[in-house]
């Protein structure tokens, strides 16, 4: 005899909702209640309820995955934001897909094309190869959203923290402690990242009447390694370096601390983001703390909220989150 299939009658009835309801509720529709939510939830649970996937996906002419372009996945960064938004999305009933462009250009476009091929519903993109003028275009297919990156012209919602807070109180923090020659290593100074903590950096300095030392900008800084090669790069004079990463910044107190270079006596590092990484070596790294998790978690609840309007045009819309100094003890005051 076989199993008597549960009904979403059933399950409105026990919830105490229509029937209507509660299939919002499994279609994942805005603008439902966290009650009415856990009420067909439990109710689901306690009947042993388990939608068809499949023939929903069919019915609405959704694959319920979304995916995220990264550059680079050994980037604690990005690894951070990967995993909150597959536990965002995981929570939604959507999936969550990882493309790494590797910086490549080709590639990102090849990524874009599974949104005009209709193999995903929608696109967030945490890094950027391509001039926005050819991404563009796939707005056309599904809805993209930008979440790290911030371009003036990308009219979708965007969600960032403001790059240009984070290089100026890293790098007024170093002055504060009286250092006038400070490098700065970064990654990439294309993207909208580098460009808002350059601008931030160059604003800490006029505000100290200092001017910033070209000279003292090194680019292509993302790893350990990358890191490590960076201090043998620095000029004399350097008393503190600004790093864009906490992981490169590891590397220049490891190295650092190899070639008999005091940290933070001889030299005074202020890192980015606040990764683990900054909390584990000695002397622990003061840092630029940004809010990955919540980022992520906003950047997934947006784009679902996208795809189940997808009739609505998109548009730009800011969601900025806060940036900290976390002062610990790789930076002191010059000697």
């Amino acid at each position: 005899m076989s199993e008597q299939r549960i009904t979403i009658k059933e399950v409105a009835e026990l919830a105490g909702l229509s029937r209507a309801t509660v299939s919002r509720v499994i279609n994942n529709y805005p603008h439902i209640s966290e009650d009415k939510k856990r009420a067909v939830k439990n109710a689901m649970e306690q009947l042993g309820y388990y939608p068809n996937s499949s023939a929903r996906r069919l019915r609405n002419r959704k694959t319920e995955t979304i995916a995220v372009l990264i550059n680079r996945i050994t980037n604690p960064f990005f690894s951070k934001l990967i995993e909150a938004m597959e536990i965002a999305a995981m929570n939604s009933g959507y999936q969550l897909i990882v493309c790494q462009t590797r910086y490549s250009k080709t590639r990102e476009l090849q990524y874009l094309d599974m949104l005009k091929a209709k193999k995903v519903d929608g696109i967030i993109l945490a890094s950027i190869e391509n001039d926005w003028s050819e991404i563009e275009p796939y707005q056309n297919f599904g809805p993209l959203i930008l979440v790290n990156e911030f371009h003036r012209e990308a009219k979708v919602p965007t969600i960032y923290a403001d790059q240009v807070i984070g290089g100026y109180i890293a790098v007024k923090h170093l002055l504060d402690l009286g250092h006038e020659h400070i490098a700065y290593c970064i990654g990439d100074l294309k993207t909208s990242v580098g460009k808002g903590r350059m601008e931030g950096l160059i604003k800490a300095h006029e505000e100290f009447g200092k001017h910033f030392d070209e000279h003292a900008l090194f680019k292509g800084v993302y790893t350990v390694e990358d890191g490590k090669k960076a201090f043998h790069q620095l000029p004399k004079k350097i008393t503190a370096v600004f790093v864009g990463g906490d992981e490169a910044a590891a590397g220049i107190i490891a190295e650092a601390k190899l070639f008999g270079v005091r940290v933070p006596e001889d030299l005074s590092v202020v890192g980015f983001d606040d990764q683990p990484i900054s909390e584990l070596i000695d002397p622990a790294i003061t840092t630029v703390h940004q809010p990955i998790g919540e980022m992520g978690e906003q950047a997934v609840k947006v784009m679902i909220e996208k795809i189940n309007n997808d009739d609505a045009p998109l548009e730009y819309e800011s969601y900025v989150f806060p940036l900290q100094l976390v002062e610990r003890n790789s930076a002191t005051e010059k000697r």
